[in-house]
């Protein structure tokens, strides 16, 4: 079984999240996609609250090979070869990917343990057409084998664009950008107002 670990901040988790695990597991890269938000002590602006994050992507999952994880809610597992390795115990049959774009893979090479995680783990990346793969893996000679593509053309979307169209009162260009029901979940509880 390949199992794929999706992190992120997802913030709030928007038709991209879904359309890049959907369409990895659709074309057979992977057999399970897990989505771990990341914890509360992420150094990042506007931030809603794990526990407001897990229960979007709790809302927009509806398949039994997506899974949401809340393993990051206390501040635990705060870098990814951490989230990896509790995978890897949970799965010790599996083989464990870490799904990430070629933004991510660009500068991988400054995440802690990278070495780590190539050696033990391997890296499902999402490209698009435009992206210079060749020149980003002359960072990673002899982890080649670490590292598969994924050819998905995913639809280029930001949680940065949803927040302002929130901030601004223009939920009428939230249409198709983002679950109904997650956003409705927002409006509740009054997230990415202030």
């Amino acid at each position: 079984m390949k199992i794929g670990i999706f992190g992120g901040c997802f913030n709030p988790p928007h038709v991209m999240h879904y359309g890049v695990a959907n369409s990895i597991l659709e074309q057979g890269y992977l057999d399970k996609v897990i989505f771990v938000p990341t914890g509360d002590n992420y150094d990042k602006k506007d931030l809603a609250s794990h526990k407001d994050r897990v229960e979007m992507l709790n809302i927009m999952v509806d398949k039994v090979d997506m899974l949401v994880s809340d393993i990051c809610k206390n501040g635990e597992y705060p870098y990814t070869y951490q989230v990896l390795d509790y995978y890897k115990n949970e799965y010790p049959e599996a083989e464990i990917y870490f799904i990430c774009g070629t933004d991510n893979l660009d500068w991988f090479k400054e995440w802690r343990n990278y070495e780590y995680m190539l050696d033990n783990y391997k890296l499902l990346v999402v490209s698009r057409n435009d992206d210079n793969i060749p020149k980003i893996m002359e960072n990673y000679k002899g982890y080649e084998t670490s590292i598969e593509f994924a050819t998905i053309n995913p639809r280029v979307l930001s949680s940065t664009i949803v927040r302002e169209h929130i901030k601004g009162n223009a939920e009428e260009k939230l249409e198709g950008l983002i679950d109904k029901k997650v956003l409705e979940y927002i409006r509740i509880k009054g997230l990415y107002k202030s």
